[in-house]
């Protein structure tokens, strides 16, 4: 299943949502006042848009997520290397590592990723 599109003003509704839920609408109302400036008739439309698109879904005043933080930037990631780099992952990686400072560590740990991910095909 293709994971639906999360626009970023969505994606930082989403952001708070993975924080609280499962989360009453109504004080999902008030974060989103709080930490975006929404008014409660944007956060409504919000939330009725992405259940439409089964991003979340709302049963009883109870909000919760139907695609994890983990698989919308995933979604965001496969989008952006197709779109940019012609779905050339080695191209968007030295474009990434470039301009970037990449730490021991942080090599360390991808390269153990790969290996990982190498085993699993």
């Amino acid at each position: 299943m293709e994971t639906p599109k999360i626009f970023e003003s969505e994606y930082r509704f989403c952001l708070i949502l993975w924080e609280h839920e499962p989360i009453k609408s109504s004080l999902l109302v008030k974060l989103c006042r709080e930490a975006l400036g929404w008014k409660q008739s944007t956060t409504y439309t919000v939330i009725k848009r992405l259940s439409e698109r089964g991003v979340i879904k709302n049963e009883n005043t109870i909000v919760t997520s139907l695609v994890s933080k983990e698989e919308a930037q995933s979604a965001e990631i496969d989008e952006l290397v197709d779109k940019k780099f012609g779905g050339c992952l080695p191209s968007f990686i030295a474009a990434f590592a470039k301009n970037r400072e990449i730490s021991q560590k942080d090599y360390e740990e991808i390269k153990t990723l790969l290996k990982v991910r190498e085993g699993e095909e």
